[in-house]
């Protein structure tokens, strides 16, 4: 039987605004000796997929520092203190897209990678968003809304257009609300 490993101490190692990084001193309960591991904590994160009236799925283009490429996603970001992950899907939604919508639902919630992240991903459904505004993009932003019929959902993660995991998972739980668990 797995069991819980004993902390037994951590210390921060680095703050970098939008993650900190600890070392965990930990013991195991199979071997009994003490492990250093390494955890980044953030804030929670949404994601939210929005879908006009006529089914397209706004989504955005962007460049993707980590991987050095420009990526296909759903708007998103981090709930900020004081905010509910709903009250933060709305923002993102509306300051990366300028699309908003009265029904916003969450159908999942996952643990991104708690290997060595401590946060959750929340994932929203918005539907019949509309565009109200321009985008209301950040200094660090650089953002292009574009609009995908959500039947080419699948084929554009088959052939690797849509490579984000948290993406791929965000389009999962949407499609599993869609047409149910089988």
């Amino acid at each position: 039987m797995i069991r819980p490993w004993e902390l037994l101490g951590t210390r921060l190692l680095a703050d970098h605004g939008i993650f900190r990084v600890r070392e965990d001193y930990s013991l195991s309960p199979r071997t009994g000796k003490p492990h250093r591991l390494y955890v980044m904590e953030s804030r929670d994160w949404v994601n939210v997929v929005p879908v006009t009236a006529e089914g397209r799925v706004v989504c955005v283009r962007q460049f993707r520092h980590g991987v050095r490429s420009v990526a296909i996603e759903v708007p998103g970001g981090i709930v900020d203190p004081r905010e509910t992950p709903e009250e933060a899907a709305r923002r993102e939604l509306f300051e990366e897209t300028g699309y908003a919508g009265e029904d916003i639902v969450r159908i999942g919630t996952m643990n991104p990678n708690p290997a060595i992240q401590n946060n959750r991903c929340h994932i929203f459904l918005a539907t019949g968003v509309q565009r109200e505004m321009s985008q209301s993009l950040d200094q660090g932003e650089d953002i292009e809304v574009i609009l995908i019929n959500e039947h080419d959902i699948p084929g554009l993660i088959a052939d690797g257009t849509i490579d984000n995991g948290i993406m791929v998972a965000a389009f999962h739980y949407f499609h599993l609300h869609r047409v149910g668990p089988s």
